[in-house]
């Protein structure tokens, strides 16, 4: 053994390691050498190993650096900055490269064990109000996201064969079977817990089943294939003879205990296969009738899968859309939250038809409101699969036919897009990938690189990317760190006095400046919604006519369709991927009069703030206060990254609260209708169709001077909420840091010099190159 691997355990906390090193007789060259099997010989212990790998694989795959220097920052030698000391150890001509992924995840881990010691001696130190706030920074710090990938397509358009070439896993979803019905979700996504291949089921509500089995059994049309496919799924013939109450027998859910007491199942296994035969009763309608099995999918919200060694879904969940919503309530709300939480959008469907796919086109035309203004996507794509099937096996040309045709294809739905929605290319970026899992698998005819599949998983690691997520950690720590070492400094209260002063001036100079341009966003959107309610007004008649008296349907047709329609909310019945919706009908023209500033004022493009950059703008200006006070430059660095910090926050809170906004005119709108459909459904026998349209016309004749006014002034209520919630966050947050920060003097804080020059390190290390190589 030589001194490099005894600094090493004694660095990683392992020095009780540092026998059992020595008695191998390993130094410095067998040490990087170790491979997993030598390693857990070595350290059998679990905890001990998993600190020693993440600190081994952090060693590896750092750029090299120069060995960590521990500067005194003791009270009273403040003059030399970490970042500028650490500077001076690296040529100015050596161009530092970013970490890669892998890297920037172990420098997380790293400095999050750091922060983990500093919290404990925090805990040591006398309680005080400096202490709790500092205890609580670090527990903020902790916050990850994961990015979501909505997959859209109707079945046999290749999803399965998709996902399974993406995530590489030939045998988890079988092609053609998985998702089958339209209801079940299912999301794919990493394990970073363990190697096991596991499964989440969640169930909907044992009431909601019992509500959907009495609407089913009551107003089931004779071609209602979705209804009996699903009854059939559970009962097998049980369901035509049995009444409700003998449906929801136990018996029938004896394989599901968890749907009755209203708990997930986990199924965890040793192979994709294994879990797929494990779970196919849960997603998948079955082609064999009397196969003898029942299948669970009919009572199934939610199905997530979790992958072990996945890194390309480290921080990325795909998640399989199935249909267009679904008449269970909890299903429904499901889907419509997890289509507004897609920052990307994939559209699948064949080649041979992608141009002129109505129900690919019709499922995005459904869910545009829900990913623009509604949610918060950034990029559709359209992927046409099986494009190596050109109907040709053989010969030399197979190739030069599949790339030819993909240009054609991509020509084409680009083409459709922009015909279909000229004003998305504001808010979407559009692409289209020609892809052939099939081929990735086997390479007969086409290169990988042919089938797409790899651009595909350059997206999922460009969302994967989590560097900026990395440096913002790094850097709150590294404020949280700075704070402790300056709050030791003595003889700067002079300083402290005048720069908190200056910093709350500047403070409510900014809040006001932040109020004045929110203000005038709020009067633009009461002019445009003022718009919206008299267009609503002169419209809403004519719109009730065409969805209540549709050309080409009469009869026992439409009147089982309206029944439907009023049992479920003034929705009707989708077919082939359309869905029509009285309640967004008649929102229509609110939503049209303020969707342009809408996408001005909350853009879901990252790098476009909302409020049109207003949040961007505000600033403490603590960059340049600390020039002038420069005894406290490290309180004034705290407060920087406080302030980026709460930004960020900030951002994520309206992006949330927006999807809520922008659906406020519609939920009104509902709201107000329900009455009048709760009495439709009343109406049965001769003559209900007749009454069931006057009552829903009588309705909106009456409501509507109120109806469109009452939408109006919700949104614009929930929009001050909205304001008055952003500048009570700032000015609170900021306020407390900025007196706990400079207001306090207490030298008996932890000496924390060592754990500021490493994280100084790091957050050097991610600075240098902010951008994905």
């Amino acid at each position: 053994m030589d001194d490099f691997v005894r600094n090493k355990l004694s660095e990683w906390g392992l020095s009780t390691l540092i026998e059992t090193f020595k008695d191998q007789g390993i130094n410095k060259d067998h040490f990087y050498d170790l491979e997993d099997e030598e390693i857990k010989e070595l350290i059998p212990k679990v905890g001990p190993r998993k600190t020693f790998k993440r600190h081994f694989k952090l060693l590896k795959v750092l750029p090299s650096s120069p060995e960590r220097i521990r500067p005194n920052f003791a009270a009273g030698n403040m003059d030399m900055d970490p970042r500028e000391e650490s500077s001076q150890c690296q040529s100015p001509s050596v161009k530092r490269k970013r970490p890669n992924s892998a890297a920037e995840e172990s420098i997380m881990c790293e400095v999050n064990d750091i922060m983990k010691v500093v919290k404990m001696k925090l805990q040591n130190e006398k309680k005080t109000e400096l202490n709790g706030f500092l205890k609580n920074k670090i527990s903020d710090l902790e916050t990850r996201k994961r990015m979501l990938v909505g997959v859209f397509g109707k079945t046999g358009a290749g999803k399965s064969s998709l996902i399974n070439a993406i995530v590489g896993e030939k045998n988890l979803l079988p092609s053609g079977s998985v998702c089958a019905c339209t209801s079940v979700m299912f999301k794919v996504e990493a394990n970073n817990d363990n190697k096991k291949y596991e499964a989440e089921i969640e169930f909907i509500k044992k009431e909601e089943w019992k509500e959907e089995l009495w609407f089913y059994k009551n107003l089931l049309d004779d071609d209602d294939n979705d209804a009996r496919e699903k009854l059939t799924a559970l009962y097998r013939k049980d369901w035509e003879s049995k009444s409700v109450e003998e449906l929801m027998d136990k018996k029938y859910f004896r394989g599901i205990p968890e749907f009755l007491t209203r708990n997930k199942k986990t199924l965890k296994c040793e192979s994709a296969k294994e879990l797929h035969d494990k779970i196919v009763k849960y997603v998948s309608a079955s082609n064999e009738e009397d196969d003898g099995v029942r299948q669970y999918w009919p009572l199934v919200e939610c199905v997530t899968v979790r992958l072990p060694n996945k890194e390309l879904l480290q921080h990325v969940t795909l998640v399989d859309l199935a249909g267009n919503g679904d008449r269970n309530k909890s299903r429904d709300n499901m889907w419509k939250k997890m289509v507004g939480k897609c920052s990307t959008v994939w559209i699948v469907a064949e080649i041979t038809r992608a141009a002129s796919e109505k129900e690919a086109w019709e499922i995005l035309q459904n869910a545009n409101s829900l990913m623009g203004n509604g949610g918060e996507c950034q990029r559709i794509h359209f992927i046409c699969t099986k494009s190596d099937d050109v109907g040709v096996q053989s010969g030399a040309d197979v190739r030069d036919l599949v790339l030819k045709r993909n240009q054609v294809a991509k020509r084409q739905v680009n083409k459709e897009f922009q015909k279909e929605y000229p004003q998305s290319s504001e808010q979407f970026s559009f692409e289209v990938f020609t892809v052939s899992g099939q081929e990735f698998a086997n390479s007969v005819h086409l290169q990988p690189d042919d089938t797409e599949i790899p651009k595909l998983r350059n997206v999922l690691r460009s969302l994967n990317n989590n560097h900026s997520e990395a440096l913002n950690y790094v850097s709150g720590a590294r404020g949280i760190l700075s704070l402790i070492q300056g709050t030791r400094c003595r003889g700067v209260a002079d300083s402290k006095m005048q720069a908190c002063r200056d910093l709350k001036e500047k403070m409510q100079h900014e809040l006001e400046v932040l109020q004045k341009a929110i203000d005038e966003i709020y009067r633009t959107f009461e002019r445009c919604l003022t718009e919206g309610v008299e267009e609503s007004q002169d419209s809403c008649v004519g719109q009730m006519k065409s969805m209540l008296h549709p050309r080409g349907e009469k009869g026992s047709a439409f009147h089982n369709k309206l029944k439907f329609a009023v049992m479920n909310n003034g929705v009707f019945k989708a077919k082939n991927g359309r869905k029509k919706n009285i309640n967004t009908t008649l929102s229509s023209e609110l939503t049209g009069s303020i969707d342009k500033e809408f996408r001005m004022t909350f853009p879901n493009e990252d790098k476009s703030g909302p409020f049109k950059g207003a949040i961007d703008s505000f600033s403490l200006d603590t960059e340049r206060m600390i020039n002038t006070y420069k005894d406290v430059r490290l309180q004034l660095r705290f407060l920087k990254t406080e302030e980026d910090k709460l930004k960020t926050k900030l951002k994520k809170i309206i992006r949330e609260d927006k999807k809520t906004v922008y659906s406020s005119l519609t939920a009104t709108i509902e709201d107000n209708m329900q009455k009048c459909y709760t009495d439709a459904a009343e109406f049965k026998g001769v003559g209900s169709m007749e009454k069931m349209r006057s009552t829903i016309n009588d309705h909106v004749h009456d409501q509507k001077d109120t109806m469109f006014q009452m939408a109006k002034d919700n949104m614009l209520g929930q929009l001050n909420e909205l304001r008055g919630k952003i500048l009570k966050k700032l000015q609170e947050t900021l306020l407390e840091s900025v007196q706990l920060s400079l207001g306090t003097d207490d030298c008996s804080f932890p000496d924390v010099s060592g754990e500021l020059a490493m994280v100084e390190k790091f957050y050097n290390q991610l600075e240098a190159n902010p951008n994905p190589n």
